[in-house]
């Protein structure tokens, strides 16, 4: 009985962390661009803005969290049918987007404390983690967790298709295509949504 009701309770787990998860990266990465616009990497940091970049800094761990919990209970949910090779590259990319946003979200911060001369080199190099390594790792993530979803017919045809062409533009354009990184929150909303709608029947 005891096993039952935690498979009953996982989907809503993983539904549940993953919303929390999308919604808190959404609001970082936007603070994070509100407070340091790419498209002028060199100029200081508004002081008046200099409040988005501590709000995303305090948000970005509990989101890391959250991705690491999301992630826990859909492999959970999978169980023994897993494909072991699938799950490692599962595994190895959340693990690695997850350090990539600390990373990222570090760099952000670093801005606070550098010179109107130096601002330069921490917007950058947190743009550099966040949109050419942390957005590629996001895009293999949501390649292997539609290729599960659709391998053991737990997501719809429509919800893979989705998965798999935000994982190409992750892949292909997103360190080139300003705010395409909001596509990763925006997928995992998705996904979660659906999740925790078909627990409930």
């Amino acid at each position: 009985m005891e096993t039952t009701t935690a498979r009953m309770e996982t989907p809503r787990a993983a539904g549940a962390a993953g919303i929390l998860f999308a919604l808190l990266t959404a609001a970082s990465i936007a603070l994070i661009r509100y407070a340091l616009p790419s498209d002028v990497a060199h100029a200081p940091v508004d002081p008046d803005r200099r409040w988005a970049v501590s709000a995303a800094l305090e948000i970005v761990p509990f989101a890391g969290i959250f991705f690491l919990w999301f992630m826990g209970a859909l492999r959970a949910h999978t169980g023994d049918a897993e494909d072991r090779f699938v799950a490692t590259v599962f595994l190895g990319s959340g693990f690695v987007f997850a350090a990539t946003l600390f990373v990222a979200a570090a760099a952000a911060g670093t801005v606070l404390q550098e010179s109107a001369a130096q601002s330069g080199f921490g917007r950058s190099f947190a743009y550099t983690v966040l949109t050419t390594y942390g957005m590629r790792m996001a895009a293999v993530f949501v390649f292997t967790t539609s290729s599960i979803g659709r391998q053991l017919g737990v997501f719809p045809r429509p919800l893979v298709r989705l998965g798999f062409a935000v994982g190409l533009v992750l892949l292909l354009v997103g360190s080139s295509l300003p705010w395409s990184e909001m596509l990763f929150p925006a997928w995992a909303l998705a996904v979660s949504g659906y999740v925790l709608r078909v627990s409930r029947h």
